[in-house]
């Protein structure tokens, strides 16, 4: 990038970024050192007034999941025959109620974006890969204020080990089907979500260039 184009760039983002954040009301529960301890529901939502670096005070509202900033995990896998492992899942908050998608669920505190991708990976559909790839990591939807990452994995030579591991709400299913039908799919407007079709394009343009480079 052009030197002038990057400074005037980062001037922007030093006098749009957050300077001071006040939380005037919560639906959660803290202690008096500030730690969560309960909230009234899984998503909650925290309000504040925030001071900008060009001094501008303008309120803000920031959600929560399950207390916290609940970063995600979001992942392709391919089994040993060169399969997609999809999902579906119940949705009942989108327009169709049923969502078909890649394996994706949160990062449990301590865990680390890999460990949480083959933990929910194998609760979801009880395969467990021969080898995992970070291909990014992305805000979902940063105008509403979710400080979470979603981080996107590619899983290759996956094998079937175990019987799927569902919490007591979720309601899932697992099938596999070949790449092509994965984009039938997308075309057809079973699969929605903008996780699994960002994912979906990463992991074709990663596994186009180690198959460029003789890598598979």
């Amino acid at each position: 990038m052009r030197k002038e184009k990057l400074e005037q760039l980062q001037d922007y983002i030093r006098k749009l970024r957050t300077v001071k954040k006040t939380l005037v009301s919560s639906e959660c529960v803290y202690d008096k050192d500030k730690k969560f301890l309960k909230e009234k529901e899984f998503i909650n939502i925290e309000k504040y007034i925030v001071e900008l670096g060009n001094g501008m005070i303008i309120p803000r509202e920031k959600i929560l999941k399950g207390g916290g900033d609940k970063s995600a995990v979001i992942i392709m896998a391919v089994t040993k025959d060169n399969n997609i492992v999809l999902v579906v899942q119940s949705r009942s908050s989108t327009h169709e109620s049923v969502c078909v998608e890649f394996p994706a669920g949160y990062i449990e505190e301590g865990e680390s974006p890999e460990d949480g991708a083959k933990r929910e990976m194998l609760e979801e559909t009880g395969y467990v890969p021969r080898e995992m790839i970070y291909l990014d990591k992305f805000y979902q939807d940063q105008s509403c204020g979710v400080c979470a990452y979603n981080y996107s994995y590619l899983a290759l030579g996956c094998e079937k080990m175990q019987e799927q591991n569902l919490d007591d709400n979720e309601a899932i299913r697992y099938f596999e089907c070949s790449i092509d039908e994965v984009m039938e799919l997308v075309e057809k407007g079973y699969i929605t979500d903008i996780q699994t079709k960002y994912t979906l394009n990463l992991a074709k343009a990663y596994i186009y260039q180690r198959e460029k480079h003789g890598k598979i």
